[in-house]
């Protein structure tokens, strides 16, 4: 049998990747006047990115989505920009997970419906 190497370029992607590892990186701790340009040009140096959703609202702020292309782009940019300072700030770079996001939603909803029906009933908070 003849032996086979694999070419320094694909070297990484032959193991295995952790399940958590998917395409979606969810990016906190943004500086709250960082443009989308600006965004493109840190996490683009990493692969092709798709899209950047910002966050802009009050709650939201400082957040952002950066889809890649590529699964092992998003990880190359994981493992280099955790903690890469921007602007004074930190970065803290999460895997998204659907699952996590699913509940925080339905928490969200559930307090909506909540604060809905005290009002309706005049039930006060305390």
């Amino acid at each position: 049998l003849k032996s086979c190497t694999v070419p320094a370029m694909f070297a990484g992607r032959a193991a295995r990747l952790p399940p958590e590892v998917n395409r979606i990186l969810y990016v906190r701790n943004l500086p709250y006047k960082i443009t989308n340009v600006e965004l493109y040009d840190i996490f683009g140096k990493y692969g092709s990115v798709r899209q950047i959703r910002k966050g802009s609202e009050a709650e939201t702020k400082g957040t952002a989505f950066v889809i890649y292309d590529d699964i092992y782009d998003a990880k190359s940019a994981m493992e280099q920009l955790s903690g890469f300072n921007v602007a004074g700030r930190y970065l803290v770079l999460l895997y998204y997970n659907p699952a996590k996001m699913a509940v925080k939603m339905d928490t969200e909803r559930r307090r909506e419906e909540l604060a809905l029906l005290r009002k309706k009933f005049n039930v006060d908070d305390k």
